[in-house]
């Protein structure tokens, strides 16, 4: 459960979820790329917290929608520690609406970061780790890929095509030594759940067998699991982290 002498990149990660992912992988010992979007705000304080701590780390700011940005994101991983080992696409958005009311916009932009985003960086990613003849990929998936969500069907539809890339993906490179796995939260404690009503956060409770909202740190430290060592004999699946949501 070490990653001493490894290179994570983590799309999405200047705050929330994808923070907590690269906290966690860097607390492992490896060293951490963050990556966001140029207008973000918090990539670069994000990026002196985690170097207050001792943590190596390093940014890389850009789009995943852009094949160019997606190279140059990972080569940003290379050039500062040498070598991309680990890639976790995280890197997501939402436009939740009834689909009667869904713009093409609102379709295409879900599916162009939540999906073309990850094939961009997984694709720019794997390039690396074939010549290292080694390297593991985890995308972060949702609950609602599995089981579909009301007003939410471009975010549901990227999800579900974020697990058969994964599956794809698994097939293709572990020839190479390579693993891709994916992880499929549930109701996870965020800005976002914060703001639903108590009427949906107790609907959403009762389905919960656990009983509890999950937490970012959750899902990371499933998620530093899949990255180590112990998950080498693990590829192509689908882990849920939904306290029993989804059984």
């Amino acid at each position: 459960m070490e990653l001493d002498g490894k290179t994570a990149l983590v799309t999405g990660s200047a705050r929330g979820l994808g923070r907590a992912i690269a906290w966690q992988l860097a607390s492992m010992g490896a060293s951490v790329v963050l990556n966001d979007i140029e207008a973000s705000d918090s990539i670069d304080a994000t990026a002196e917290e985690f170097a207050a701590q001792g943590f190596r780390v390093a940014v890389a700011k850009g789009d995943v929608r852009s094949p160019d940005d997606a190279k140059r994101i990972c080569k940003t991983a290379v050039d500062a520690f040498g070598s991309l080992d680990i890639l976790v696409n995280n890197a997501g958005i939402t436009r939740d609406k009834p689909m009667a009311m869904m713009s093409e916009a609102d379709w295409d932009d879900v599916l162009d970061i939540n999906l073309k985003g990850s094939f961009l960086c997984l694709k720019a990613a794997s390039r690396y780790m074939i010549r290292q003849r080694g390297g593991t990929i985890v995308n972060v998936a949702s609950v609602a890929g599995v089981m579909g969500n009301p007003g939410q069907a471009n975010y549901s539809a990227s999800k579900a095509g974020l697990i058969g890339l994964t599956k794809s993906a698994a097939k293709e490179l572990a020839p190479r030594n390579i693993t891709c796995n994916a992880v499929a939260p549930g109701v996870i404690i965020s800005k976002m759940t914060d703001a639903l009503p108590d009427k949906v956060k107790e609907n959403y409770m009762s389905s919960i067998p656990l009983s509890r909202f999950g937490t970012p740190e959750d899902v990371a430290g499933v998620i530093g699991f899949l990255a180590s060592g112990a998950a080498g004999y693990v590829t192509g699946q689908v882990l849920h982290i939904d306290g029993g949501l989804v059984m």
